[in-house]
């Protein structure tokens, strides 16, 4: 009983306030029980006219977009309506009661410029896109009495007067490079902060089933086992201990748990991943410097490094939202990287679905925001 008083929580914002909207809204795809299907993924055909979309998905790899488009209840067709300008690709569907426009940075192409690209573009081609999301995967900044770890989600989050990002210019990606910051990004628009708020009491009075959602996910799709499952090994080693210079990962070689960071683990009967709340940097560079990264830290209180936000927040206001796949040092690999981006997707979807139709449409549309471009 208390997982279905959790699962329509989780949902029934979507539901709220319908009967005063002007319009009937998409019905979610539910499953046996009446409950909307996290797998349900299923064609609808012909896509709806291009103003229904009013959420827009930014994410930049192909792990990112894998991750949003199996969590879509359904997929539409193609966009065949878009800007003669845009050469972006689009990833059409349906989430709860939204639909919902999902756009990825070319193949090759990443950081903050390439980023608000593909944000200004979308919003030409999608003018009635009015809420905003970042999903993907960045490097965690574990600390002393913060337990971040792989596969854990990140979510901006105004903190101390700070807007939830913050913009920085880091010069070289080795170990002892300097970090000048140079501001903080506008905040996440308040209809995306008050949903946040609303699933952060949901998740911690009933937790979050992410893993358990994946898994489904996992069975269903079987082609992603491999790349998507949760990996065994999360290992965060001390942060004077550098990467050996070859591109062979520290797992497994010169393995020496004196070089690890002691941990205690987490319960057995808890694989949910963990949600936290607060700064995330961002820059064109991947951080790889775990001393800089504790500095930042505890000077800031830093809670996760990406690559795209900085480019987004002051002309496309958005959430982020990050699954961890490292820890921001030198020890980079890519065994996280899938899994990862499906915690940040099922975290976003969780979101969306807090979301009432009514309350989307009374947002202003983001091509006419101030800074909107």
């Amino acid at each position: 009983m208390a997982t279905r008083i959790k699962q329509r929580l989780a949902w029934d914002a979507a539901d709220s306030d319908v009967a005063d909207s002007d319009e009937e809204p998409e019905v979610a795809l539910t499953d046996f029980n009446g409950d909307p299907d996290f797998t349900s993924n299923r064609s609808l055909g012909k896509m709806p006219p291009i103003d229904s979309y009013t959420i827009g998905w930014l994410c930049a790899l192909l792990e990112e977009l894998t991750a949003a488009r199996v969590f879509l209840d359904a997929e539409h067709d193609k966009a065949e309506y878009v800007s003669t300008n845009d050469l972006g690709a689009y990833t059409l569907g349906t989430i709860g009661k939204h639909n919902v426009a999902i756009g990825v940075l070319p193949k090759g192409e990443c950081g903050t410029s390439a980023a608000a690209i593909a944000a200004r573009d979308m919003v030409h081609s999608f003018p009635n896109v009015r809420v905003g999301l970042l999903v993907g995967i960045g490097g965690g900044a574990p600390y002393k009495g913060r337990d971040i770890r792989l596969g854990d989600v990140v979510v901006s989050t105004p903190t101390g007067g700070r807007g939830g990002v913050m913009q920085y210019d880091f010069g070289k990606v080795l170990q002892g490079a300097p970090f000048q910051p140079t501001g903080f990004l506008n905040q996440p628009p308040h209809i995306l902060r008050a949903a946040v708020a609303d699933l952060e009491s949901d998740h911690e009075i009933y937790g979050n089933e992410i893993h358990e959602t994946i898994q489904k996910l996992l069975r269903r799709y079987r082609n992603l086992q491999k790349k998507y499952q949760r990996p065994n090994e999360d290992r965060l080693y001390k942060s004077d201990f550098v990467h050996a210079p070859s591109n062979v990962c520290c797992f497994g070689f010169n393995d020496n748990p004196s070089n690890e960071v002691e941990r205690s683990s987490r319960e057995l009967d808890d694989e949910d991943p963990r949600i936290h709340y607060g700064l995330i940097a961002s820059t064109n560079n991947v951080m790889k410097d775990a001393i800089m990264r504790d500095e930042l830290v505890a000077k800031y209180g830093i809670l996760c490094f990406e690559t795209e936000a900085a480019g987004l927040m002051n002309h496309f206001p958005c959430l982020v939202i990050r699954g961890i796949c490292s820890y921001s040092d030198s020890h980079q690999n890519t065994a996280w990287q899938g899994y990862a981006a499906m915690t940040a997707a099922a975290y976003a979807k969780s979101l969306l679905c807090k979301l009432a139709p009514r309350r989307v449409a009374a947002q202003t549309k983001i091509e006419d925001l101030p800074d909107g471009n």
